[in-house]
């Protein structure tokens, strides 16, 4: 005896991303489905693959935002994890990067850990 999978249209996938958090057995859920099946379904549609995209952004926005929260509130520890990430370019990081170009097809990247506590 087989079972028939419900067809699910482009709207239903959009909907169940809506407020998923861009997590695929949130959708699933929404849907009643496994988490494959929502995630072919979210494969099929371009409109499906960025409202999911957008979904992502929009929670690491949200996350983003209680990091900044935290660092008004003077939270050492979230503001060392700024500045070690987003702060990196102006030269707050824990690593020392070294480039370094053997001939023109090989090149290798040297990592050193500065300790945290020197």
């Amino acid at each position: 005896m087989s079972t028939k999978v419900k067809d699910y249209t482009e709207k239903d996938i959009l909907e169940a991303i809506y407020n998923s958090s861009g997590i695929v057995s949130n959708i699933a859920e929404s849907l009643k489905c496994s988490w494959g099946t929502a995630k072919i379904y979210i494969d099929k549609y371009p409109s499906c693959i960025e409202a999911l995209n957008d979904e992502n952004e929009s929670i690491l926005d949200l996350a983003e935002n209680k990091m900044l929260e935290l660092i008004e509130e003077k939270d050492d520890k979230m503001i060392r994890y700024l500045l070690s990430t987003k702060g990196k370019k102006r030269g707050y990081t824990e690593k020392t990067e070294v480039g370094i170009t053997v001939n023109e097809d090989t090149e290798f990247k040297i990592v050193k850990k500065i300790d945290a506590d020197s």
